[in-house]
């Protein structure tokens, strides 16, 4: 199992999707511990991370377990649909983080802030490990050091380079048209039709690649009109 060509690409699947939905946890992180001292930031980064790692892994091995029930497959799918868009138009939403005064408050708003906003991490990941808790384990154990050291070089490479939201958006896109073809209820039509299962990925992939690049150009001409 661990040499086969789909458990490795699923396994970068999942990887780029944690990498990709890093920037948040950047943010968070970094907004939580801006009060504290010097000293006191790398512990409240590490230890805030893995509490809300420990979260994420047992919430994101929760939604395997839904996802076998009829019906949800669909249903997650189409919100990964959402999401791929979502990381493509950016808006800012952190507001209501706010920095700890003590070690301790930080390291609980690093937490809670994380699993407030990780759901589009868990459901993405849920959706590409196709039920497998071994890759999601995996995943978490590979990307989480990036995200708690690099998370700011994730974020200036993320800026610096676009394409790679657009490549994190095509691997979601690709993991919501996958997880939607799955659906049991129309399992069968598409493993008897699998042109049509692979036309429809491919149109959920370019359908939202298209227009994020069309709403973050008519964002940009707002911009540089006002």
């Amino acid at each position: 199992m661990l040499f086969t060509p789909a458990f490795w690409s699923t396994l970068v699947a999942i990887i780029v999707i944690d990498l990709v939905l890093a920037g948040d946890n950047a943010i968070v992180i970094g907004m939580a511990a801006r009060n504290l001292p010097a000293h006191q930031q790398r512990k409240a980064i590490i230890w805030g991370t893995v509490g809300a790692v420990v979260i994420r892994a047992a919430a994101t091995m929760a939604v395997v377990w839904l996802l076998k029930i009829p019906g949800l497959l669909l249903v997650g799918g189409l919100m990964l649909v959402w999401i791929a868009l979502k990381l493509l138009v950016q808006e800012e939403g952190h507001e209501s983080v706010k920095a700890g005064s003590s070690l301790g408050s930080a390291i609980w708003t690093i937490v809670v802030a994380d699993a407030v906003m990780g759901l589009d991490n868990v459901i993405a990941v849920a959706g590409a490990a196709h039920g497998s808790f071994l890759l999601v384990v995996l995943g978490l154990i590979i990307s989480v050091p990036v995200m708690v050291w690099g998370s700011t070089l994730v974020l200036k490479v993320m800026d610096r380079f676009p394409a790679v939201m657009y490549i994190g958006s095509a691997v979601l896109a690709y993991t919501a048209g996958s997880m939607i073809t799955s659906e049991p209820f129309v399992k069968g039509f598409f493993i008897e039709h699998p042109v049509l299962k692979w036309a429809l990925i491919a149109g959920v992939i370019v359908g939202i690649l298209l227009i994020g690049r069309v709403k973050n150009q008519a964002q940009k001409r707002v911009a540089e009109q006002s």
